[in-house]
């Protein structure tokens, strides 16, 4: 998506001529990766002497040397690299002699993927087994790298990570991209906020730096969030406007859809190829007779499939890694000379997931759709003729398989993917509703082309590839990091609550149709519900608009101090203990945080809610409206009022609950402009007729 999640989000029409094209988009801004390394040979991560890079007096990294990281890995664009392994090392789970492992060395490709979405070097081909997918671009195609390995097969230890992270704090990173988190909401601490790893993060925070987190890939449940504190910024995953069609045309020139990153079958559309099911292709004496696609290449009959297309269901067994699976069929095929392969969904067992796009040297389509695949059966049962005895005496049926590589953009988008985890923000492990609004923001996170490391051994549907297309939250967040980094770089003295704030308060809450943006409910994208702050936060990040979002809603590390004093269930003593910090000013509500949103989890009667505004723009003046949640009436005071460049403005706004139902309902404050800023705050209240004890 790094060869189009620029233009989508159109960091290349409005954002980077802000800052003086590609070349310049990022400079001065040091991005932290704490991930898996870095593959250094990478050409989204070159850079040569005539690079004018300017300079980084106030950075104190360095540079590890090992055999496969050699002097010169590290250069104008990587400006530090480290492995961090003590903890994983003291628990025996650390094989110092594996390839990389000893190293900042990138054996596993996730970490080279999130730094180039972040920062990427501007405009490097993608070509993937001979085919040119266009030119990748990181976020900030000018900030700088530094990469503070944590994480091996995709695993790590707490102590490592924090080890990582305070490194790079004291280095003096400007961002922080952590595309990690708890593996499963059974991970969640019992005090998620006072967790060794958010108080890292806090005093990261407190250092200036702006940190991106992974919501997690939970979803679609609610409170299913993995990122939960509030000087963090949660990010979702969502789509683009983007999808890669593919079909076969049958011999009645009926077209069935279905994916698949595979070139057409020879002659394209203009030649048609015999199709044969797999049950039929079985060599006589063949002892169990399967149509599902494991397949045994020494049990087909090769001068039946030469040249043909041959059809498999999708065998059902959860024991099936896909990229086995894909890989073996595609070896079959070739063994017995196929012209392309078909695999459809069993009709006894109904739909497979194949969102994960595989990509092919030879034509193959992925028909996941139960009726889809049907049609495509019944084309052939009723185009094949057999004997009494069902064995085939012809074989009519014909098809071709288009090129499925070409990509269209015609898709509503975004909607929020369905692993992406779900607000809203939780106060501990049995998920407990807080009075905070997560995720923050959404970003692009659904097939992500971005850098990878074509050595990676084993089984991998990339292996040998210089570029990699996988989907996660991990793969948004990156973006969220590059695009801080921009906003950074316009303006340098922003706090990264402020850089936050100017994310969610414009982002979009509309899809290019201009219809409110949806949620998946499920894998496959066909359970679709309208979509609410706990899926998407702020809205999709809209760049632009956060360059210059008139108002922001600051907050400091005595905020969140405070902040944590509140906290139903956290005494004073823990948050001494975590923070050394004292309670000396405990807000009534946590709800009162200065955040660039309102949310209430438990609303009994009514509460008042201040919030300070700073005008980061020219002074203007604004007038509110109101969206109201449902059972929930809002006033603010003012509505009306003028703001001075950089001077402050208090609101209040007040929320009463007409009907108590126990249900959250969402609602927004807008604040308008008279020059055109638009600030949107979220509001999501839960009505309830008396307080939980």
């Amino acid at each position: 998506m790094t060869t189009h999640t620029p233009e989508f989000l159109r960091l290349t029409s409005h954002v980077w001529p802000l800052h003086g094209g590609p070349g310049n988009a990022g400079e001065g801004v040091i991005i932290g990766i704490v991930d898996t390394g870095i593959n250094p040979f990478h050409p989204s991560f070159s850079s040569s002497s005539s690079d004018s890079y300017g300079p980084h007096v106030d950075f104190m990294g360095d540079c590890e040397i090992a055999p496969e990281f050699p002097r010169g890995s590290c250069n104008k664009k990587i400006i530090a690299a480290r492995h961090f392994s003590a903890a994983a090392s003291a628990n025996g789970d650390f094989n110092a002699s594996s390839l990389g492992n000893n190293s900042p060395y990138d054996t596993e490709g996730h970490g080279s993927h999130v730094a180039s979405i972040a920062a990427g070097n501007y405009g490097v081909p993608v070509i993937v087994n001979g085919f040119d997918y266009g030119s990748a671009s990181g976020m900030a195609p000018r900030a700088r790298l530094a990469i503070y390995k944590a994480l091996y097969s995709t695993e790590g230890y707490m102590a490592d990570i924090i080890a990582a992270i305070d490194k790079a704090v004291e280095d003096g990173v400007d961002i922080l991209s952590l595309s990690l988190g708890p593996s499963s909401p059974d991970e969640i601490p019992s005090s998620p906020f006072l967790e060794v790893f958010d108080v890292a993060l806090l005093f990261a925070v407190k250092a200036g730096v702006f940190v991106a987190q992974a919501a997690g890939n939970s979803g679609p449940s609610q409170a299913s969030i993995m990122s939960f504190s509030p000087w963090i910024t949660t990010v979702g995953s969502g789509t683009t406007d983007r999808r890669f069609q593919e079909s076969i045309t049958l011999g009645s020139q009926h077209k069935v859809a279905g994916v698949g990153l595979s070139p057409a079958t020879p002659g394209g559309v203009y030649t048609d190829y015999k199709m044969v099911f797999a049950a039929d292709a079985l060599i006589n004496d063949t002892s169990s007779p399967s149509s599902d696609c494991i397949l045994d290449p020494s049990t087909l009959d090769v001068s039946l499939l030469q040249d043909s297309i041959l059809i498999c269901t999708y065998p059902y067994d959860n024991s099936i890694i896909q990229d086995f699976l894909f890989e073996n069929l595609e070896k079959t095929a070739k063994i017995v000379n196929a012209a392309g392969l078909v695999v459809v969904a069993n009709p006894e067992e109904g739909p497979f997931d194949a969102s994960g796009l595989f990509i092919f040297n030879i034509s193959v389509i992925l028909i996941s759709d139960l009726g889809s695949s049907l049609a495509l059966l019944e084309y052939y049962n009723a185009s094949t003729l057999r004997d009494n005895n069902g064995k085939v005496l012809s074989f009519d049926a014909k098809g071709s398989i288009q090129d499925g590589r070409l990509a269209v953009y015609d898709r509503e988008a975004p909607m929020v993917n369905a692993y992406s985890s779900r607000g809203p923000g939780v106060l501990d492990n049995g998920q407990t509703p807080a009075d905070l609004l997560k995720p923050d923001i959404l970003a692009p996170g659904e097939l992500i082309w971005a850098a990878w490391n074509p050595v990676i051994s084993g089984i991998d549907n990339f292996q040998g590839s210089d570029f990699a297309m996988i989907s996660g939250t991990s793969m948004a967040t990156p973006h969220i990091a590059g695009i801080a980094a921009l906003i950074k770089q316009n303006n340098p003295s922003w706090s990264p609550a402020a850089i936050t704030s100017a994310m969610v308060t414009t982002g979009a809450t509309v899809d290019s149709r201009g219809m409110p943006i949806f949620a998946e409910l499920s894998q496959d994208g066909s359970d679709l519900h309208p979509a609410t702050p706990f899926d998407y936060g702020g809205g999709l990040v809209n760049a632009s608009a956060a360059m210059d979002p008139g108002l922001i809603f600051d907050a400091d590390f005595k905020s969140y101090i405070n902040f944590l004093c509140s906290v139903p269930g956290i005494d004073p003593s823990s948050v001494h203990s975590a923070t050394g910090r004292n309670c000396t000013n405990v807000l009534e509500w946590p709800s009162e945080l200065n955040t660039p949103s309102i949310t209430i989890a438990n609303l009994v009667a009514s509460r008042k809610v201040i919030r300070i505004l700073t005008n980061v723009a020219a002074t203007e003046r604004y007038t509110a409206s109101i969206i109201e949640p449902v059972g929930v009436f809002v006033s603010v005071n003012p509505s009306d009022f003028t703001i001075q460049e950089g001077g402050t403005q208090n609101i209040s706004v007040s929320l009463t609950a007409v009907q108590a139902d126990g249900n959250f309902h969402f609602g927004q404050l807008i604040l308008t402009g008279v020059f055109g800023h638009r600030v949107q705050i979220p509001i999501s209240v839960c009505t309830i007729s008396a307080i939980p004890t």
